[in-house]
């Protein structure tokens, strides 16, 4: 499987101004690696509020401008610059916002869904797709000439989810793609991504919804306190014994259909010295209070847990 995009050693900072003039750097993303392969769905999950949204920003160039950023992103082998990243988003490299703000208030949504053409031609072709793809949400041609302030929330992100279509792109970033839609547009959605699999599009599937990941994606990266800690099969993540991070095996036990079981703790805000699961892991050893581990390949799994760098060290 080639691989369309690699994101190698991310981290994301921004650096704010506290009572005055004292600097002040938080970093929300640390040591970020993932890719996507031709054909695949992956799924990085976690809490909200937890950062998720930035590795999008960070792949389509929109961060803000006090923004600090380290590591590289790869499109199909090529580097990621700022230029190529204009270049490519919305076109090659689509993306569903989660905030329906990234809509034009002064744009009519059917000519946001079409964007940019070259030519009339162009034009004519984009708008049968969108109208096609609107219809199929159930937003009938009344809605073509309406202005986003005029929409329904849940119409809106049906809106956002059809311009990302439209573009037919060979990597779709989706950010939380279905809150907001009811059970029937949530099932479309997912068999649209699941489509775009078939064509051998990647799809970078941003969720804190584990249910949606699991019906969708080939493989999911749990997202904790800015860290990617397992990136594992979704088949695996149908047995709790089959993953292997502490708190992925808690994530699987907090579902309903598994007794609802809950543990204690929260995600740490700030970037601490050591693991970033440390005060809430049952398995944890001395060394992960004051240190890091890494992100390293366990038959097959990507884990980041000292627990098993021992195991493959000892191997």
């Amino acid at each position: 499987m080639e691989k369309l995009l690699e994101v190698n050693n991310l981290s994301i900072s921004f650096t704010q101004y506290v009572q005055g003039l004292n600097r002040h750097d938080t970093k929300v993303i640390s040591d970020l690696t993932i890719d996507v392969g031709e054909g695949e769905i992956v799924a990085v999950l976690g809490s909200s509020g937890s950062g998720k949204s930035l590795l999008a920003h960070s792949i389509l160039g929109i961060l803000p401008y006090n923004s600090h950023v380290t590591g590289e992103i790869k499109y199909k082998g090529n580097v990621l610059d700022q230029e190529l990243k204009e270049k490519l988003r919305g076109k090659e490299i689509c993306l569903i916002p989660q905030s329906v703000n990234f809509l034009d208030p002064l744009m009519k949504v059917s000519e946001q869904a079409i964007g940019e053409c070259k030519d009339e031609k162009e034009h004519a072709e984009k708008k049968i797709r969108q109208r096609e793809i609107f219809s199929k949400y159930g937003l009938d041609e009344s809605v073509d000439d309406l202005y986003p302030f005029e929409l329904s929330g849940g119409m809106a992100r049906k809106v956002l989810l059809s311009t990302a279509l439209v573009g037919d792109p060979n990597l779709l970033i989706a950010d939380e793609p279905t809150p907001g839609l009811d059970a029937k547009s949530v099932k479309e959605t997912i068999e649209d991504i699941r489509n775009l699999k078939e064509q051998g599009k990647g799809v970078l599937l941003i969720t804190h919804e584990i249910d949606v990941a699991l019906k969708t994606a080939d493989r999911i990266a749990i997202f904790y306190s800015g860290y990617v800690i397992e990136i594992n099969t979704v088949e695996n993540f149908k047995n709790v014994d089959n993953v292997l991070h502490p708190y992925t095996k808690a994530l699987i036990n907090s579902l309903p259909k598994n007794g609802f079981n809950l543990t204690e703790g929260v995600q740490p805000l700030e970037d601490l010295p050591g693991c970033p699961y440390w005060e809430n892991c049952p398995v944890r050893l001395d060394k992960c209070k004051d240190n890091k581990p890494e992100l390293v390949d366990h038959d097959g799994i990507m884990i980041r847990c000292f627990n098993f760098e021992e195991v493959n060290d000892g191997a």
